[in-house]
């Protein structure tokens, strides 16, 4: 059964975009090779708290009901993204159950790509009018700031550094970092990480949370978070840490894992959206606003989340006007 596991999350790993040049791959302690682009953290990331002090939750208020499908301002982002017949929402592939490619499909599915799908619906009328874009934690910030995205919806917590570069929704998903460990490891969270390796992905803000515990563990980055899993499966790191959502999956995948200790963080996600696009904040936050209110979030929370947290209810909006 250890085996298929194994086999079953390289397999998932597979799906990510095709790496460059491998000299980066070295073998881990039990021989096998590392997936690419991992590296060990020589030194601690900056604190989220070295970031400009602000109210990062709080977003623009919309200024009404969102306007009916096919039916946006003239001149605004909204109708911009009408005219080319398809929104662009920048997503991930490998975090069963947020946004995960779906082996027997090749679709993509899960919690984010379900929210991502109800704001093209508040568009076009229609979920399938949406392109999405494969990104990596790293490259959510670059992919808004480029324009190669209209929106992020990717496990993206609301941070102060952050939101001097781009802008966010208000708060859709209140998360929490947890450890993940295998069963029988003696590791009970985040406590009893000194001296272990602990991966997070790359860009994340799970990287610089764990790198600053208090325990002092060796933090091992990487690509993908289906990565992390492989390598606590090969013996290369000896936990992972990031949010529970993510967590929540990655032991959905690997019987023989764990999640222990409580949150040590709170981590409220957010769609990121370019900073200029203000229109379209308070668009998806009018969007965001009727899916609270209509049952429509809590429906996609239990197909993906429920096994998680049963009673979860929608975070409440809040506004800076």
């Amino acid at each position: 059964m250890r085996r298929l596991v194994v086999v079953l999350a390289l397999l998932v790993a597979a799906c990510a975009p095709v790496p460059g040049p491998t000299s980066d791959i070295t073998a881990g302690p039990t021989g096998a090779p590392r997936p690419a682009g991992a590296a060990e953290v020589s030194a601690p990331p900056s604190t989220p708290a070295a970031a400009p002090s602000c109210d990062a939750t709080a977003s623009l208020r919309p200024t009404g009901p969102p306007p009916e499908p096919g039916d946006m301002p003239d001149g605004s982002t909204m109708a911009k993204i009408a005219a080319r017949g398809r929104l662009i929402a920048g997503v991930d592939q490998n975090t069963y159950p947020m946004g995960f490619r779906n082996p027997a499909t090749g679709t993509l599915e899960g919690f984010d790509v379900d929210m991502a799908r109800e704001i093209a619906k508040a568009i076009f009328g229609d979920p399938t009018r949406i392109q999405f874009k494969v990104l990596t934690s790293d490259a959510r910030v670059p992919a808004l700031q480029n324009r190669d995205v209209d929106v992020v919806v990717r496990t993206m917590t609301v941070n102060c550094e952050r939101a001097e570069k781009v802008a966010f929704s208000s708060v859709y998903y209140q998360a929490g970092q947890r450890v993940l460990a295998s069963r029988g490891s003696g590791i009970t969270g985040p406590d009893s990480l000194g001296g272990k390796r602990v991966c997070a992905t790359k860009g994340s803000s799970s990287l610089t949370n764990v790198a600053n515990v208090a325990s002092k563990p060796t933090v091992v980055s990487v690509p993908n978070w289906t990565d992390c899993l492989v390598m606590l499966q090969q013996g290369q790191v000896d936990a992972v840490s990031t949010d529970d959502t993510i967590l929540a999956g990655l032991a959905a995948q690997d019987p023989y894992t764990e999640m222990v200790g409580p949150k040590f963080t709170q981590e409220p996600y957010g769609m990121g959206i370019p900073k200029a696009d203000e229109d379209f904040v308070r668009f998806v936050n009018a969007v965001l606003e009727r899916l609270r209110t209509d049952g429509t979030w809590t429906t996609i929370h239990q197909r993906w989340l429920g096994s998680l947290d049963q009673a979860a209810q929608p975070p409440a909006a809040k506004y800076r006007d």
